[in-house]
């Protein structure tokens, strides 16, 4: 019975196109791409766009931001970018500010980053130590809050 099983392995084309498509997942990567003009964004997205896997390129020139979105892996698309625009670009270390505990603590807030967003501290173990409450912020906030049915009511 083996070899009846390897030959019908061999035979059987669906079930190996099974197998490839199991290994790869729909992702959406983002990434930090300084753009000027319309010939620097149409660049960068050219760049991307002749990729296997890709389904999706979106490209914001405000937020000098890239999002591709498809069957890709995410350090291929980053070095596909440096390598044929030769610009600077890294993946997107911001998050919305609403997504972090405190987004104006040192390591978290930065100036460079587009409105409403702050630096993803919660991903660098350095930062989040920072970043997050410690026990007494927690108790004294919540002291006042009125989320807590226990709180002190100042009138």
């Amino acid at each position: 019975m083996g070899l009846l099983s390897k030959v019908y392995e061999l035979c059987d084309c669906s079930h190996s196109h099974e197998k490839l498509k199991k290994n790869k997942q729909l992702q959406t990567v983002e990434i930090k791409v300084r753009m000027d003009c319309e010939g620097c964004e149409r660049i960068v997205k050219k760049s991307v766009q002749g990729m296997k896997g890709v389904t999706l390129v979106e490209v914001d020139r405000k937020l000098s931001k890239l999002t591709v979105i498809g069957y890709v892996d995410p350090n291929k698309v980053l070095y596909r970018v440096r390598h044929r625009t030769g610009k600077k670009a890294d993946l997107w270390p911001y998050v919305p500010y609403d997504v972090v505990p405190h987004p104006y603590a040192p390591e978290a807030y930065d100036k460079k980053a587009p409105p409403g967003y702050v630096r993803n501290v919660l991903e660098d173990p350095e930062a989040s130590a920072i970043a997050r409450a410690s026990s007494t912020e927690v108790k004294y906030t919540t002291a006042f809050s009125d989320d807590n049915p226990n709180a002190c009511v100042v009138l």
